[in-house]
């Protein structure tokens, strides 16, 4: 099967290859890239006027399996994820039962391939049952498949064995995702505190419970020589803290979100708890800081942490209602929309951070548009105008901050294994 991509604009960071090309593949893999490939094909797509790219890469889902299919699964998030542009989405292990052995690791890839139409990496827990006491069995999942660990959800407080994971991963030179916020500091808090917490009456989670975890995990990690990945950093001085770590040779890496990058907490209204995320919204210049820190290298990459919910658990109070929204089908129309047509960020960066950068952060064999490569690529009209609509999302969660939202670019095409799966805003089977 040989699929013609004519005419785009290819954009290759592992390259900084920018040009009009052709993109040929043959049997699930990219044969050539450059202009005028005459070769005859099965298929040919011409993307004249669009952005032809590495498939986006996701470090930070939440599928939900096992154990809370009523939220999401495979099948309906990677359809979302097909949806968004992705073609690689990593699921966060804060399932039930909690992903901490190599049977479910196991288990799990054998159900992405059956269910999935994205490629789904595994990510495993790095305390059994996500307690924060015992070390889970880190090196069999490795064996088994798990591309990276964390107890995300959770703040790890025990500093020991933080020390030994790090310890112990470093032979294998595998990362730590960490949730970083000192759990004594944000009991009970519901969104950043300051002045917009105190007008609504609502308890607040402080910058600095972040701040002080952030430090004590690049600590640890420096002191170990280990790898540790700074999941969905909000606040100013924790990109200070990973850019001063990495100038110091540490090995840290750090992700930021669209919301995070583009809502402040002047968005929180009690009526719509779609804007009750963990971490909360922080203020103007903590979105600012995270600007700059994409731009300078400070941050390697852009996620998601795509988090649905059952309707009827985000149609509470707004105290009471779970933090996250799915995020899949609108990452890149806003990073579009507010960064790239604001004048922001450029493209090929936006493309860089999430595509290649994503992939080297979890050593995966994906993220470039190499000739030999794995066919997963991604075709994005810029100028595509739309509507978030809930009502046409894949995933099962509805609660979006961005519904109703006019957003300006879009993924038109998703290629997974060289196989078209979304093409125009439809997954095809």
């Amino acid at each position: 099967m040989k699929i013609l991509l004519k005419g785009g604009r290819v954009i290759n960071p592992a390259t900084n290859f920018d040009e009009t090309a052709d993109v040929l593949v043959e049997d699930g893999r990219i044969v050539k890239i450059g202009a005028g490939i005459e070769d005859k094909a099965d298929e040919v797509y011409n993307v004249a006027g669009k952005v032809v790219t590495p498939g986006l890469i996701d470090l930070h889902v939440h599928l939900r399996e096992p154990g809370q299919e009523a939220k999401e699964d495979f099948a309906s998030g990677s359809k979302a994820a097909a949806a968004g542009g992705f073609t690689t989405i990593c699921t966060m292990p804060n399932t039930k039962p909690v992903v901490d052995s190599a049977a479910l690791v196991r288990s799990l890839k054998m159900r992405a391939q059956e269910a999935a139409c994205v490629n789904v990496e595994i990510i495993g827990a790095v305390t059994k049952g996500q307690e924060g006491k015992e070390l889970a069995e880190v090196g069999d999942m490795i064996e088994a498949g798990a591309v990276a660990f964390s107890d995300d959800g959770h703040f790890d407080a025990n500093a020991k064995v933080m020390l030994n994971a790090f310890d112990y991963l470093h032979t294998f030179d595998k990362v730590i995702i960490n949730h970083e916020e000192e759990p004594t500091l944000v009991d009970e808090g519901v969104m950043n505190e300051g002045h917009r917490s105190a007008m609504l009456g609502l308890k607040g989670r402080p910058s600095v419970a972040e701040d002080i975890a952030v430090a004590r995990d690049v600590l640890l990690a420096e002191y170990a020589g280990a790898r540790v990945h700074v999941a969905h950093i909000s606040t100013a001085r924790s990109v200070d803290i990973v850019r001063q770590a990495k100038k110091r040779g540490v090995k840290v890496t750090a992700e930021a979100t669209p919301q995070h990058l583009t809502m402040t907490e002047e968005c929180v209204n009690l009526f719509d708890t779609s804007t009750k995320i963990n971490p909360p919204l922080r203020a103007a210049k903590d979105c600012e800081a995270i600007l700059e820190g994409l731009k300078d290298g400070t941050i390697d990459a852009i996620v998601t942490d795509h988090s649905p919910h059952a309707q009827e658990e985000k149609d509470r109070e707004y105290i009471y209602a779970p933090s996250g929204f799915p995020g899949l089908e609108t990452s890149l129309g806003i990073m579009l929309t507010d960064l790239y047509h604001e004048q922001k960020l450029d493209l090929p960066l936006i493309i860089s951070k999430m595509s290649y950068e994503p992939a080297k952060v979890f050593g995966l064999e994906a993220g470039k548009l190499n000739e030999g490569s794995q066919a997963d690529i991604t075709v994005i009209d810029p100028e595509l105008e739309w509507t978030v609509d809930e009502k046409e999302f894949y995933t099962k969660g509805s609660h979006s901050p961005f519904v109703g939202r006019k957003l300006k670019g879009k993924a038109v095409l998703t290629m997974v294994k060289g196989k078209v799966v979304m093409q125009d805003g439809k997954i095809l089977d």
